[in-house]
């Protein structure tokens, strides 16, 4: 029997260290994905943690929500387990899963990590839509000023010998930055 361990996040500028202190003390094999959001479809890690995993074996998360996009897919893939006659265990929630009570605990966390995400993500996009309102300019700064367009346009329209690869390189930007930027 071993035991596997699976950490996620969902930006590469989360920090693993607690996941990994915790699965390392009890797995033996520790598999982490950055920057992977929970909502995606493809998880190669995860798909990986899946294929690596033998009858008899436990799969390990810090946390519930650490492994599983919803509710349903968390009560779905946890199904597979048990159909390989591998074990589920959560650190953070302590339930068997091989039990009815044990489903049923596992079954509301799932619903309550669901909920989690969902309540973030609307919040999130609240926030964003409010500072829109009060005129904030959101997404990354332009990498060209209104003046270094202005030249561009100036030397394009002046000088013969000017190129678009040129300029660009000039300004340390892409060709098709430059491009966007004199369409705007």
């Amino acid at each position: 029997m071993r035991k596997l361990g699976y950490i996620r996040t969902s930006t590469d500028k989360q920090l693993t260290d607690r996941q990994v202190h915790q699965l390392r003390e009890i797995c033996d094999q520790v598999f982490i994905e950055d920057g992977v959001s929970a909502v995606r479809k493809k998880r190669p890690v995860y798909e990986l943690v899946m294929a690596e995993l033998n009858t008899g074996d436990v799969f390990v998360v810090s946390s519930l929500d650490r492994a599983f996009r919803s509710s349903l897919d968390a009560l779905s893939e946890l199904e597979k387990l048990h159909q390989r006659e591998i074990q589920f265990q959560s650190l953070s929630q302590n339930f068997d899963t091989t039990t009815p009570d044990g489903k049923f605990l596992y079954t509301l966390a799932a619903a309550l990590a669901t909920w989690e995400r969902e309540i973030l993500s609307m919040r999130t996009k609240e926030g964003l839509e409010a500072a829109r309102r009060r005129g904030k300019k959101l997404g990354r700064p332009k990498k060209l000023s209104v003046e270094q367009i202005a030249q561009a346009r100036h030397k394009l329209d002046t000088d013969v010998y000017s190129s678009i690869t040129g300029l660009a390189e000039s300004f340390r930007v892409h060709e098709r930055t430059l491009i966007r930027a004199l369409e705007e």
